[in-house]
């Protein structure tokens, strides 16, 4: 029987009612209070202070988590320089199978870990059960793979680890972005300090055990917690002879300062402003999914977040009106509900910004649209928000919210649709979407983005390099090319 256009639509506009399906937590067990793991155990704080980690969607505290000073700092270090002696002569077959059986023991515990990084940073549990947790074990088993080959990624070429590694982490990503770091730096020979967000530690914790039950030789990771103080001590520490860090554009320039003239490696993932391009050739309802996807995936808590949209005028219309109805059935709630959509905002603080910025663009006059959103009481929520007749100096299309709101543009040729994606500080990455592959290649070519997706986004593989330019930061992670920043090659 054919369906008219009518009832397709009417068809559209029905939402689903879903019976509460709650994640099980009782399988998880957060101590109340937890140390820093230094030289393979962990260890109490020479600071004597803690803080607390909160659920951001109850307001709970989950436990309480050392803050490190100097000193620890200093035996963080001092412990991660002890085992590099060992750790970088270590036969690599030997290295490999360390990384191997990590990743194993992820994939062991991945409803805990699963569980743990929703509780602790309010995103959807069907996303960190589907994404974060397979991606984090797929790292760790792709750099295993690397860890006796590098004459082979290296052709013709010496190559030896660097040293000591410190690492700071966001708040948005805790175990993947963990796995990003500590994954190659062990592959290469190198050995680790890495500092979570004071927002989200409790990933990194459990991750701590898991390097114990794989029996990885003590002060190869080392894991302190604490604020960004506690980063600013890492980073500038002498005996650390190479810096990863993911987070803010601002503190990255910070750290460039700060380590200019020391001679340390620097890699940075920063902020972005990625454009999603959606061309009139292009299957709509597709796009719609992953437009959907590309900003309202982890409440827009994603550097590459596709937040603004840049339609073809002729199609701008239509695809509104689905865009419209797809946000209307997102389900935002409980973030360990596995019909859950949209999740809890990390923190209060995140709240007050995203706000501030949508109260911005309300002001300058683009026009907001909110659907019905039932908030809960406790806890930080931020509905799906779209703005229209949004002009390029809007704040809200210049600066990155890190929430999920997007903002909607318009073009009328290719040329002008690359000119509207370029205009931004960041280039870290894009979207394209259009039947046509020649244009694909075209846009490709003269966008400014380190990652460019085709008829899709945000897709990430461990195989493949990710990394941006301008003020979206340098270097790569992932791939072949995530080695390099841990490797002297002569």
């Amino acid at each position: 029987m054919a369906i008219t256009k009518r009832q397709a639509a009417e068809l559209a506009k029905q939402a689903f009612e879903y019976a509460p399906a709650p994640e099980a937590t009782d399988h998880v067990r957060i101590q109340p209070r937890y140390g820093l793991f230094v030289g393979g155990r962990m260890q109490e704080p020479h600071s004597k202070k803690r803080f607390p980690t909160i659920n951001p969607a109850t307001e709970q505290k989950l436990a309480e988590v050392a803050e490190a000073d100097a000193v620890d700092v200093g035996r963080a270090v001092d412990a991660a320089d002890k085992a590099f002696a060992s750790w970088s002569r270590m036969a690599p077959s030997r290295r490999s199978r360390y990384l191997f059986r990590i990743s194993r023991l992820i994939q062991e515990r991945a409803r805990e870990l699963a569980v743990v990084e929703t509780m602790d940073g309010g995103k959807p549990i069907k996303e960190s059960r589907d994404v974060d947790v397979p991606l984090s074990a797929a790292h760790f088993f792709y750099y295993a793979g690397w860890a006796d080959k590098l004459e082979w990624a290296f052709p013709n070429r010496r190559h030896r680890p660097l040293g000591v590694a410190g690492q700071v982490i966001p708040w948005n990503f805790p175990l993947l972005m963990l796995s990003w770091k500590i994954a190659p730096a062990l592959a290469a020979g190198n050995t680790v300090v890495l500092k979570p967000a004071e927002t989200t530690p409790l990933s990194a914790l459990l991750f701590a055990e898991i390097c114990q039950q794989a029996e990885l030789p003590p002060g190869v990771v080392n894991i302190i917690t604490g604020a960004g103080k506690t980063g600013s001590l890492l980073v500038s520490h002498p005996g650390v002879k190479k810096v990863a860090f993911t987070g803010s554009t601002e503190v990255g320039k910070l750290i460039q300062r700060s380590l200019a003239g020391t001679g340390k490696r620097l890699t940075l993932e920063l902020g972005g402003k990625a454009a999603n391009i959606v061309f009139e050739d292009a299957p709509l309802d597709q796009a719609v999914e992953g437009i959907v996807n590309g900003i309202y995936f982890n409440q827009g808590h994603v550097c590459c977040a596709g937040s603004r949209l840049l339609v073809q005028e002729s199609i701008a219309k239509p695809l509104l009106e689905k865009l419209k109805q797809r946000v209307s059935t997102l389900r935002l709630g409980d973030p360990l509900d596995k019909n859950t959509d949209i999740g809890a905002i990390n923190s209060k603080a995140q709240l007050e910004k995203i706000q501030g910025l949508v109260d911005s663009g309300v002001e300058e006059g683009a026009e907001l649209f909110q659907p019905e959103c039932k908030i809960p009481e406790r806890g930080y929520w931020f509905p799906p928000t779209i703005f229209t007749n949004v002009s390029q100096s809007y704040r809200i299309a210049r600066e990155e919210i890190f929430g999920p709101v997007l903002s909607v543009l318009t073009f009328r040729t290719p040329a002008e649709a690359v000119e509207k994606a370029n205009n931004t500080p960041y280039g870290l990455s894009a979207g394209v979407w259009t039947d046509k592959g020649s244009r694909i290649l075209w846009m490709a070519e003269r966008m400014r983005a380190g990652v460019v997706w085709a008829n899709t986004f945000n897709r990430f593989d461990p195989t493949s390099p990710f990394g941006g330019y301008k003020e979206s930061g340098y270097g790569r992670e992932g791939g072949v090319h995530g080695l390099l920043p841990y490797l002297e090659l002569s």
